[in-house]
């Protein structure tokens, strides 16, 4: 049985972990509140209503932010997968030394400042002549995107067997064929984790964004930028909400999909 000092100490753990939780969603679940408020206060409840989700739905301005948003970040999420796959299968297959040295190099965007990577991308966009557009935002999503999926399917890599791979080989399978047969399926997880990853990260990136945009261009999160300096609308919050709930649907799958196949497979 636990002492009195253990109960108290664990009360006050508990205690500590909801005062945590309070602080990081209490905002959030407002938000969503507040999306549902027919009133425009933020401080009188007017009824429940869906009107801001109709005029969300009805602004010319938000779908086609809405629309480039989830263009490029299921764009830029998939083409990142694909380069940032092939990039660790090479990067596996090389010795320590330079492996060592990609695998540094290739931490540094994320070690880097957002705003420092947006204005270099920004000015060689701009050097070789290139028009600042929704193009420029794929092509910078995708450069701030490849060290996360390649952080994510290294570690499966080196969780392979690579004789499996050579015993295929043996057999007369064709290197394309016992890639797809024998190692995919090992790094199909960790190649899953990093699409997941690099799309929600894609998904709220601002300043990237912000530097990479040409002029009549706009993604959710610089539309928000730019509404919340003009004042907030109620339909901001109905598109907030939207937002998290995708992004909270995603996490939901990423981490407990996979575990629910392990429990089948088990059975």
């Amino acid at each position: 049985m636990k002492t009195t000092k253990e109960k108290i100490l664990h009360i006050v753990e508990n205690g500590y972990l909801g005062v945590i939780l309070v602080f990081l969603y209490a905002p959030i679940l407002t938000m969503m509140a507040l999306s549902f408020n027919s009133s425009k206060s933020r401080a009188q409840w007017g009824g429940f209503t869906l009107e801001w989700y109709a005029q969300m739905f009805d602004s010319a301005s938000i779908t086609s932010a809405l629309y480039n948003t989830l263009y490029i970040a299921l764009m830029s999420a998939l083409i990142a997968t694909v380069i940032g796959t092939a990039a660790a299968i090479g990067m596996n297959s090389m010795k320590r030394t330079p492996r060592a040295v990609l695998t540094s190099l290739g931490n540094i965007p994320m070690l880097n400042a957002e705003i420092v990577t947006g204005i270099s991308l920004m000015l060689g966009f701009i050097a070789f002549g290139i028009t600042l557009g929704r193009t420029t935002i794929l092509l910078g999503h995708i450069t701030f995107n490849l060290p996360y999926v390649v952080l994510s399917v290294m570690p499966k890599l080196k969780q392979t067997n690579k004789s499996t791979y050579e015993a295929a080989m043996d057999l007369g399978a064709s290197p394309v064929y016992a890639f797809f047969k024998v190692v995919f399926p090992d790094i199909l997880p960790g190649v899953l984790s990093g699409f997941l990853l690099a799309f929600t990260m894609s998904l709220d990136d601002f300043i990237i964004t912000h530097f990479t945009k040409g002029s009549g261009v706009n993604t959710l999160s610089t539309l928000i930028y730019s509404e919340v300096r003009r004042g907030i609308k109620p339909s901001m919050y109905a598109l907030s909400t939207i937002i998290f709930v995708t992004v909270l649907a995603l996490l939901i799958v990423a981490n407990f999909a996979p575990g629910k196949k392990k429990s089948e497979a088990a059975a």
